[in-house]
């Protein structure tokens, strides 16, 4: 027992302190995943048309990100990610208590989600710079397995809450509110970095086109799985709140130990490797969304959807190879953080695109060919990766 107090005793501070936030992070946004499509169903009784239409708002803040970084360059990034979670704390409490119209509703998700979005960039640069040279992946990983646990805990809780304790949607939605107050609080604890005057705020480099297909691809292939594949439990096999709280716990256990080992392929296997062998897999993904309930009785169909719900979820965390490949490729250190939120931009502007294309194509096809176009996708998405070289080491070089 002395010997894990004394190990946890020299873990740096910056590093405990950032810890307590992903942990929080993952309470909070679990719980959100775990309520929200059920809170929308309940409110709005939305057609699958209306519920994809409804991430123009919620993604919309993912495409301005890269702009409203841009204004705030004056805040170091540990600052920043405090502004992100206070965002998100005013966005779920109006949700929960003031969303007294689907109008409304829209306007506080959009303010949630651009504090969401703000924090993605932040979650892997920080995490980056947390790390011992040659353990990004491993680091990474440990992060997201602290994510995973605490998403395990957060869907846990909303299943009790509602199961045995007659909990509202307003009760889960103060509650999400208060924890990301706690984790702005506690990203405004961390040590500020010296912040320097950007040369230039908003710059493509052709240095790193094919990290930008990347994110194009990922934010494609991502739309599928936020918007789609829990709407496909909800809708298509009349799964309730509790159904999706425990596929999430269940995620998050199988994430504990998943995160690290995908951190050690990366370190080991290359971020090459890794995105070759998610495209493969959500191949898989997509064909069992697609024909589960054609081939099999209602039981197996819905046993296949939560199965590929699961390796969807899972799959999801590789997202942090794109941006380890993002930091070897590096002209200059400096360009690691600018490039990841044009990133989150970018694979906005398409994510944004394919839920309304597939609310599109599931209104006048059926849900199945949302699922051909994510194979489609999944394929570019390995062609994509056959294409990644590393030169070098890999390192990139700090402005003097």
């Amino acid at each position: 027992m002395n010997s894990i107090v004394k190990r946890f005793s020299k873990i740096p501070r910056e590093l405990v302190l950032f810890m307590i936030v992903t942990i929080l992070m993952g309470l909070s946004t679990s719980m959100m995943d775990s309520t929200f499509n059920n809170f929308l169903d309940a409110n709005f009784s939305l057609s699958g048309f209306q519920r994809s239409f409804l991430e123009f708002p919620r993604e919309l803040p993912g495409f301005l990100v890269v702009f409203v970084s841009a204004a705030l360059w004056f805040f170091c990034s540990r600052r920043l990610g405090g502004i992100s979670f206070l965002l998100s704390a005013v966005g779920a409490l109006c949700i929960g208590f003031l969303s007294k119209s689907y109008g409304l509703m829209i306007v506080w998700l959009f303010i949630y989600s651009l504090g969401q979005h703000l924090f993605i960039p932040l979650s892997n640069s920080i995490g980056m710079e947390l790390a011992r040279e040659g353990h990004t992946g491993k680091r990474l990983g440990q992060l997201n397995a602290l994510r995973n646990g605490a998403t395990i805990a957060g869907s846990f809780f909303i299943f009790i809450a509602f199961r045995y304790f007659n909990f509202t949607f307003k009760h889960s939605f103060l509650v999400m509110a208060v924890i990301f107050l706690i984790a702005a609080l506690v990203m405004f604890r961390m040590q500020r970095q010296t912040v320097k005057l950007p040369k230039t705020f908003l710059k493509l480099h052709k240095e790193y086109r094919l990290y930008y297909i990347l994110a194009v691809l990922y934010g494609s292939r991502k739309q599928l799985f936020i918007t789609f594949a829990p709407w496909v439990l909800v809708t298509i096999f009349n799964q309730s709140t509790q159904t999706l709280a425990t596929l999430l716990t269940i995620g998050g256990v199988i994430g504990i130990l998943f995160q690290p080992l995908l951190g050690w392929a990366i370190d080991h296997l290359g971020e090459r490797f890794v995105l070759i062998t998610e495209a493969l897999l959500l191949v898989l993904v997509c064909l069992g969304y697609a024909f589960g309930k054609n081939l099999f009785s209602e039981h197996i169909a819905f046993l296949i959807a939560c199965v590929c719900f699961l390796l969807d979820q899972m799959l999801m965390s590789v997202n942090m190879a794109r941006a380890m490949y993002m930091q070897k490729i590096a002209i200059v250190s400096e360009d690691v953080q600018p490039a990841l939120t044009a990133g989150v931009t970018i694979d906005h502007i398409f994510s944004i695109t394919i839920a309304i294309l597939g609310g599109l194509i599931w209104n006048a096809f059926g849900y199945q060919y949302v699922f051909y176009l994510g194979m489609f996708i999944a394929v570019l998405n390995f062609l994509a990766a056959l294409k990644i070289d590393i030169p070098n080491s890999g390192r990139p070089q700090t402005v003097k």
